[in-house]
C-alpha cells in the first residue's frame, strides 16, 4: 500500500480489493488550511501535486464525500444537461 506523507487523519479507510488507502479529498483540504493555505490554494495544491499523480496500481483512492442528497442534487443538475 501507499501511503501519502503527512495526511494520515484523512485516511477513511481502505479498498481490500486492490489494497490502496482511501483518502477524504475535503480533510486533506482542511490539513493544508490549518497550515495557513487559504482553501482554493490548497485544492490547486493538492489537484497538481497529489490527486492527479499515478504511482502504479497501488495509487491511494481520493474520495469527494457526499451524502445521498448531494448525489441526487447532482445527478439532477447533469440531466438538466443532456
Amino acid at each position: 500500500m501507499i501511503f501519502v506523507d503527512g495526511y494520515d487523519s484523512a485516511i477513511l479507510g481502505m479498498d481490500t480489493e486492490y489494497q490502496r488507502v482511501i483518502y477524504s479529498k475535503s480533510k486533506m483540504i482542511d490539513i493544508l488550511m490549518e497550515g495557513g493555505l487559504d482553501d482554493v490554494s490548497a485544492v490547486e495544491w493538492l489537484e497538481y501535486n497529489v490527486w492527479s499523480t499515478y504511482v502504479g496500481e497501488h495509487t491511494p483512492i481520493f474520495l469527494h464525500e457526499l451524502t445521498k442528497e448531494d448525489i441526487q442534487e447532482w445527478v439532477d443538475r447533469s440531466v438538466n444537461f443532456i
